[in-house]
């Protein structure tokens, strides 16, 4: 066995998360050629087959499934080596994908997160919100927020925070529909929500708390869309405080009544948790989702 290129690790890395040589170019910034060529020269240097090619990507095999914590490990290691050799952690470099809920990745995060790439040049993060096609389990991503923590697994998990979903109307629809001043009155009115087949977390299954049995009217699977059908005057909408209270033309019907509590949770692999470009992401979703708290509980509903 030939000695092998340390470099050739991030590689082996990307490929074995992505299963897919043009992701883990994407991931890497370079191109597939250059991924095909460090794996197989990987593979020749240890004298030893890593993954299986098939039409569906690159399959780890047995011996690469076992070689994938040592590789992590010296993941880990080198990040810390270069964060102490540099003396800081604005030095930290790399690519860190989260998978994130439309809601929290859209009207929260995104408006932060440029404050952190200034902090942190050399630091990319690809924040993903079409979540239901991204998979932790498979490594498609490092850190995912969801609204329940894996169940099984070997990962890191806390709970980020609280937060409600009331119900709201524009004020030109509650205008001119019929009032509305206890529950029951809820179910002659319109509603936006979810499509029903394609909720793919129970916590987004609203319309089951709210009113049982009731299909909304207008149906998306994305947050964004249903908001601005709710801005155009269309019907009811369960929206997130701190979505709708950036709108004023959208008014919370029966807000201490009827609210809903969900929880936002990080979750990660045990294995990258303590990586630094892992670390420096975690810390600063966790500090600014601390500072909002109040506007993800709408306490100024409920005061």
């Amino acid at each position: 066995m030939r000695q092998f290129t340390w470099d050739d690790l991030q590689y082996f890395l990307a490929v074995a998360r992505t299963g897919q040589l043009s992701t883990a170019a994407r991931k890497l910034r370079t191109n597939h050629v250059t991924v095909s060529r460090r794996i197989d020269r990987l593979e020749q240097a240890l004298s030893a087959k890593l993954f299986e090619r098939n039409p569906r990507g690159y399959m780890l095999t047995p011996l690469g499934e076992r070689l994938m914590e040592p590789a992590e490990i010296m993941e880990r290691e080198a990040g810390k080596f270069q964060t102490e050799a540099s003396g800081n952690m604005a030095s930290l470099s790399g690519v860190v994908r989260l998978s994130t809920l439309e809601g929290f990745g859209n009207f929260f995060l995104a408006e932060r997160l440029p404050v952190m790439a200034q902090a942190y040049p050399g630091l990319s993060v690809e924040v993903v919100t079409i979540q239901q096609i991204v998979s932790l389990s498979r490594r498609e991503a490092e850190l995912s927020i969801t609204l329940h923590p894996p169940r099984t697994g070997a990962y890191q998990h806390e709970k980020i925070t609280s937060y409600r979903l009331f119900i709201y109307g524009s004020r030109h629809y509650l205008a001119r529909a019929a009032p509305i001043s206890q529950r029951e009155d809820l179910s002659s009115h319109p509603f936006i929500g979810y499509i029903e087949d394609m909720v793919f977390t129970p916590g987004l299954d609203y319309m089951r708390e709210i009113l049982p049995g009731l299909r909304p009217a207008y149906q998306s699977s994305s947050i964004h869309a249903q908001l601005s059908a709710a801005l155009a005057g269309y019907g009811l909408c369960v929206l997130p405080y701190y979505m709708a209270c950036k709108h004023d033309a959208l008014v919370p019907v029966l807000p201490k009544e009827m609210h809903l509590l969900r929880d936002y949770w990080l979750s990660c692999h045990d294995d990258v948790v303590a990586a630094p470009r892992i670390r420096v992401l975690t810390d600063f979703i966790r500090r600014e989702a601390r500072a909002f708290s109040a506007t993800f509980l709408g306490e100024a509903l409920l005061g």
